[in-house]
């Protein structure tokens, strides 16, 4: 059985595939996978590494906001989409795989199109709230999508077709040891742990808000600071200005927590501090801490947005607007919750309420019957 897996290569859409596949493995391990997209060398690292065989397409992403920069890339884009399908096609059928997955993304239209045309079934998973423009037109001809949220929290989708699964994670981030976190990330007893994600990719806002009040941070907090690749040198460098040198040994900066690395930090944390995608939201639930939750302003269909406030509703988080995003308000809000030792112990078990750590394995099974009955 040979499976197509496509979608962008953001860890939102990377990571979960990784947890199919391993699950998908581990009840059949000779299906055969493959993952046909744009090329991402973040895709590509991480999928190799599962066995999944590469496959790269050109994929043009048309920018739905006016200015001479969007005007000139999108007509760089309009050049590629038809190559891209032309691609697709010819991967697809000499492959001829027995299903399509979809994660999403605009360089998983042409792969997941291909479906109707070679008569291949498509599934879909969406890890928001709201679909983005690629899932929510895939979800027309799918034969099935998978949604994290609640079904009365997705938007968009046919309902009929739903199957509310969570989000798939990697089960390998759960169940570290603050004994371990300790020689990984210098971290000790005695003073509250704060994790900081920005996703796969970081988020400059909430990495100069740390920067900015980096001394009162660290006079009050550890830190544990994921910053993304391409913000990595630029942060450290700032942060060594930013703080006095006897404060630096509370503070751990890295461009990107590969898995045992996040296992520890979550196990070392006592709050959170993260955007508000789909996948991260599904992490920080499955490892019970309480979060603050920045939700990315002007995302795609305002998915975060969506998403930080249906994950509050259960009670698990804090959602702060990126415009109130400012150090003193930070500090002040985590020494509040952090001084709420009840409060605290609810939203934990709010956080682990909501998650759904089955998700990968749920999906896997349901892919495998379907292929195999």
């Amino acid at each position: 059985m040979k499976i197509i897996f496509t979608g962008g290569g953001t860890g939102g859409h990377v990571f979960p595939i990784v947890a199919i596949a391993r699950e998908l493995k581990k009840i059949r391990p000779d299906f055969v996978f493959y993952y046909i997209g744009p090329k991402d060398e973040f895709a590509s690292f991480h999928l190799k590494r599962e066995g999944i065989k590469m496959k790269w397409i050109l994929a043009g992403k048309i920018r739905r906001y006016w200015s001479k920069e969007s005007l000139f890339l999108n007509l760089l884009d309009l050049i590629k989409i038809p190559i891209g399908f032309l691609q697709s096609f010819f991967y697809v059928f000499f492959l001829l795989p027995d299903l399509i997955f979809s994660k999403g993304g605009y360089g998983s239209i042409p792969v997941s199109m291909m479906g109707p045309l070679f008569l291949t079934p498509v599934m879909v998973h969406e890890s928001d709230a709201v679909p983005g423009f690629a899932n929510n037109l895939v979800s027309k001809f799918a034969l099935e999508v998978f949604v994290s949220f609640p079904v009365d929290k997705t938007k968009h989708f046919p309902k009929k077709k739903i199957i509310s699964v969570g989000s798939p994670i990697r089960n390998d981030i759960i169940g570290g040891s603050f004994e371990e976190a300790k020689e990984v990330f210098g971290v000790k007893e005695g003073k509250p742990v704060v994790l900081v994600l920005g996703g796969s990719q970081g988020s400059q806002k909430i990495n100069s808000t740390i920067l900015d009040g980096l001394t009162d941070f660290l006079n009050n907090f550890q830190i544990i600071h994921q910053v993304g690749q391409d913000n990595f040198k630029e942060v450290e460098a700032g942060a060594k200005v930013m703080a006095s040198g006897h404060l630096m040994p509370n503070y751990s900066i890295s461009p990107f927590l590969r898995e045992r690395e996040m296992k520890l930090a979550l196990a070392a944390s006592d709050i959170i501090i993260s955007r508000a995608g789909g996948g991260a939201i599904f992490e920080i639930a499955a490892s019970g801490k309480p979060s603050i939750l920045v939700p990315l302003p002007f995302s795609a269909q305002n998915h975060q947005v969506e998403n930080a406030y249906a994950y509050e509703a259960s009670g698990a988080c804090v959602v702060v607007e990126e415009k109130n995003l400012a150090p003193h308000f930070i500090i002040e809000k985590l020494k509040y919750l952090l001084a709420d030792e009840k409060g605290l112990k609810k939203m934990s078990q709010a956080a682990k309420g909501f998650s759904r750590p089955r998700a990968a394995e749920i999906i896997a099974k349901y892919v495998s019957e379907y292929l195999v009955f």
